[in-house]
């Protein structure tokens, strides 16, 4: 987990049952200049979001262990405030837009580095529109 100045009012949790993968995605974003914080499973991923209220966005595999999917978790999230924006990944399955919850963004696996981070830029150039308001 790291802490980084330049998109510190806001934090990414990155959901991935996958080891290495979930470092590749911490390492992805740390190097971006994001603070990140990561789980295993959606259930883990819960406790994340309990603890840690910076957190403004949602990086998350579909497929993992435990008592639900990334894409249930993702729905799971709408209602949630502060509001989080979604990110949706998957090496198998593939997302279509209207089963996205709002504020979602699937992007397939591999993912190329560069279509993350545009996603995470945009997402903090809104939050950072919705703190001057």
């Amino acid at each position: 987990m790291g802490q980084s100045s330049r998109h510190s009012h806001f934090a990414v949790l990155i959901v991935e049952d996958d080891a290495l993968g979930r470092a590749e995605a911490v390492d992805l974003c740390e190097e971006a200049g994001f603070t990140t914080h990561e789980a295993r499973d959606a259930d883990e991923a819960l406790l994340q979001l309990e603890r840690h209220p910076e957190i403004r966005v949602l990086f998350t595999d579909i497929e993992m262990p435990g008592t639900m999917d990334g894409l249930t978790l993702a729905h799971g999230m709408q209602g949630r405030r502060p509001p989080l924006s979604i990110i949706v990944t998957s090496g198998r399955i593939m997302v279509a837009e209207k089963d996205l919850p709002r504020n979602g963004l699937f992007v397939a696996k591999p993912y190329p580095p560069d279509a993350i981070l545009r996603a995470l830029h945009d997402i903090a150039a809104g939050l950072g529109d919705e703190a001057g308001r």
